[in-house]
């Protein structure tokens, strides 16, 4: 069982920053791959970015794709999101998942996670 508890949410101005930590209890393996998702008010959970456990290897949404970095502690079974120059449209709750063994072909599919935070709220104003 894995347990994911997200922090570091808040409102924030459009080309601000805001780091989002995702803390990790239980049993994570080298294939495990873990993610961030988000999903705004009547629209559909989307993939934002994911690093493998093992080895660090990330892959990003194309929306995201050099504004946010993912990366993990191991040390601390931490994982975080820097999120840079932050526009309107990033506004959404963000949560944390888990899997444990998610092959590259689906990383980007919320389906191929077995374990979810609660989310955390990312307000951008204009």
């Amino acid at each position: 069982q894995v347990q994911l508890v997200e922090s570091g949410g808040g409102l924030v101005q459009a080309g601000n920053s805001l780091r989002l930590s995702c803390a990790v209890s239980g049993r994570t393996f080298s294939n495990s791959a873990m993610g961030w998702f988000r999903q705004a008010p009547g629209k559909e959970r989307e993939f934002v970015a994911s690093i493998r456990w093992g080895g660090g290897h990330t892959y990003y949404s194309d929306d995201i794709k050099g504004r946010f970095t993912i990366s993990r502690d191991a040390g601390k079974k931490t994982v975080l999101l820097q999120m840079n120059n932050l526009r309107p449209e990033d506004s959404a709750v963000y949560y944390c998942a888990a899997g444990n063994t998610v092959i590259t072909s689906t990383i980007r599919s919320s389906s191929a996670y077995h374990y979810w935070g609660q989310g955390t709220l990312v307000t951008v104003s204009s």
